[in-house]
């Protein structure tokens, strides 16, 4: 599933071939993905895009008349094609500038949306919302005082959306061994020490991500083709019984929220 930095990389390849250009019309072939798509998305012809922002893994096409909110789900895509050409099984948008290039969503599983929210008012989908790991609203302080009443585990906690956005399953990992905190121990629990250090590794983590082009495991690619290289510098991720680049202990996995998850029981005692 494409996840926070992935999606950020798709925003930044797209961006170029789209901002301050007019949309000239919308193709919708198969409206039933995640949501129905829905028909006030026609609103977007004839529309320049002014901005397109990340907020948590929604990508947002923002004109003066309303916003295209995509999410790409489990195997969603975005490519930027120079011409319109014949559409693949699971092509399932197209977004046809002006200029003739077209924006291309594809997915196959069709767990993704596009959805419209009018100018002024507030997709119900970005209400509840925590803050963006890589700003300062995201810091230790905030991460401490907000874990103070959850019993839940660590890591589920940091992967709500309500408390953090886009820390998802991978990089939940990652960052808790970066840390040296156990993916189980309950939230209420940690220091300010440890959530200092978290908060720090968790944005390190996201960063390195983006820089390195996003993480390629199955079904995501960028908007150019290219794939992301951070799978390379996976320490934990995926490595069950593999040893620990720390200690050599083998790295264990355990179901976590249902969730796969993978750490050190050494070096995350």
């Amino acid at each position: 599933m494409p996840e926070l930095p992935e999606v950020e990389v798709s925003r930044m390849g797209i961006s170029p071939h789209l901002l301050d250009q007019t949309i000239a019309k919308i193709e919708v072939r198969q409206p039933q993905l995640r949501w129905l798509v829905p028909s006030e998305i026609q609103s977007l012809q004839g529309q320049v895009i002014h901005s397109i922002r990340r907020r948590a893994k929604y990508l947002l096409l923002e004109t003066e008349k309303g916003t295209a909110i995509i999410h790409l789900g489990m195997s969603g895509n975005l490519r930027v094609l120079d011409q319109w050409i014949e559409p693949n099984k699971h092509d399932h948008v197209d977004l046809v500038l002006a200029n003739g290039k077209v924006l291309r969503y594809h997915d196959p599983r069709r767990f993704g949306a596009w959805l419209w929210c009018e100018t002024g008012t507030e997709h119900d989908v970005m209400s509840h919302l925590g803050p963006e790991p890589l700003t300062d609203e995201f810091n230790a302080e905030y991460l401490f005082e907000k874990s103070r009443n959850k019993k839940v585990v660590t890591k589920q906690f940091i992967m709500d959306n309500k408390i953090v956005v886009g820390v998802g399953n991978i990089y939940a990992s990652e960052s808790l061994f970066s840390a040296r905190i156990h993916p189980q121990k309950p939230a209420n629990q940690l220091t300010l020490q440890q959530t200092t250090l978290l908060v720090d590794e968790i944005k390190k983590v996201l960063a390195k991500a983006i820089t390195q082009g996003g993480t390629t495991l199955k079904d995501f690619n960028q908007a150019d083709g290219k794939p992301g290289y951070f799978a390379q510098e996976l320490q934990v991720y995926g490595k069950a019984g593999k040893p620990c680049p720390l200690c050599g202990e083998a790295i264990l996995e355990a179901k976590i929220g249902q969730r796969n998850s993978f750490y050190c029981g050494e070096c995350q005692a």
